[in-house]
């Protein structure tokens, strides 16, 4: 009998993958189901990426292998762009390591880090690839909840407790402002404290940093605080930002000898990134400020049709979330945001995510991806109503 691997034991299909193969069933069915749950850009590129990505593409000369650590041209671009819109200084030569997708960054740094029975601190809530990666690679699970009450920011008196409570100190730990799925801001207080708690533990701070640039004016670092690249890593993606999500850009950054030790397994997982796509991603983050202006106001505008929308369901949620979501407070009269969910998809043809699956501390919310046309979201809000 051929059987899967232990590691995989506890490991389930990840939740969208399940559920959009339930929608397309359901419009099999002539349902028509409005997604707004996934937070898939549907806003093309620049034109000009495009165009770099067309003209290198025609060249004979750029189909061969290409550097395990990418092209100089893209990681000088990834260290201009956090020069220009985090006031970060990077080496590009040694403190850039590009990736395909910021997704597989988190596999990577679980895979050189862990052993088996190290534990990993995970936000609750937090993105489920955090715990799913970090189980593959054989670490412990200890989740930290983040509460409405506290801002949805790190306890640290709480996590001190915990470690205190085992006796074990993490090896790693997760964090990612703006927060997925709160859309919580960092603030550089917070940013300091968690600098200041990882060196006091020897802990490796890994910041998954997609959304800081998605309805959010002033754009943030954990890098820019003073002795991070001591303990923190840092992880980015031109995926929301630049609406290249398809293409699987994204970047690690930190110490060189972050940055090395990292390298080491990723050059035995692939065999670098296609030339063109690099050249075109690097004009990706060459674009000035109107770029970022020319979204946003289209996720302004979507995000006031989400706020009509969460207003017909009775749901609590605050205005000053960035990002590409809303997170909300489902009413009373539901169990817990999965009941929410399944009403308004069976009953109205509509999809929005529970909050459950980011961990238990979301039960009671519900999250909307402002990744859709007004049309659509007017369309879900008259179904939601009727």
């Amino acid at each position: 009998m051929i059987t899967t691997a232990k590691r995989l034991d506890g490991i389930g299909e990840y939740y969208f993958s399940q559920k959009l193969r339930e929608i397309d069933e359901l419009n099999k069915q002539g349902k028509n189901i409005i997604n707004l749950g996934i937070g898939s850009p549907d806003l093309p590129p620049h034109p000009n990426v495009i165009k770099v990505l067309q003209e290198e593409s025609a060249k004979p000369n750029v189909h061969a292998y290409q550097s395990y650590k990418g092209s100089p041209i893209l990681r000088k671009a990834f260290a201009d762009w956090y020069s220009t819109w985090y006031n970060v200084a990077l080496n590009p030569d040694t403190e850039i390591l590009p990736l395909i997708g910021s997704k597989e960054g988190i596999m990577h740094i679980c895979m050189t880090y862990l052993n088996e029975g190290d534990i990993v601190l995970v936000p609750n809530p937090g993105y489920p690839t955090y715990s799913s990666a970090a189980k593959l690679a054989g670490g412990t699970i200890e989740y930290y909840e983040l509460k409405a009450e506290n801002s949805w920011m790190p306890d640290f008196t709480a996590i001190e407790q915990a470690i205190q409570a085992t006796g074990r100190t993490p090896k790693l730990m997760f964090v990612n402002y703006p927060e997925m799925p709160t859309g919580q801001l960092p603030t550089k207080e917070m940013f300091a404290g968690l600098i200041a708690f990882a060196k006091k533990h020897g802990i490796l701070l890994v910041h998954d940093n997609p959304y800081s640039f998605i309805l959010n004016d002033s754009p943030m670092s954990l890098l820019s605080v003073d002795g991070a690249k001591d303990v923190a890593v840092e992880l980015n993606s031109l995926s929301k930002s630049q609406n290249m999500a398809g293409w699987r850009v994204g970047v690690l950054c930190g110490a060189a000898e972050r940055i090395n030790e990292v390298l080491r397994f990723k050059s035995n997982m692939d065999s670098g990134m296609f030339l063109p796509l690099q050249l075109a991603a690097a004009k990706a983050l060459g674009l000035g400020k109107d770029w970022y202006e020319s979204v946003n106001s289209i996720y302004k505008a979507r995000r006031e049709k989400v706020y009509d929308l969460l207003d017909t369901l009775q749901c609590e949620y605050s205005k000053a979330q960035v990002g590409m979501f809303m997170w909300a407070k489902i009413p009373s009269g539901y169990r817990d945001g999965y009941a929410l969910s399944d009403e308004v998809l069976y009953n109205k043809n509509v999809f929005i995510t529970p909050g459950g699956i980011f961990g238990s501390a979301g039960n009671n919310y519900i999250r909307v991806s402002l990744c859709g046309s007004i049309e659509r979201f007017e369309e879900a809000i008259k179904r939601i109503k009727n």
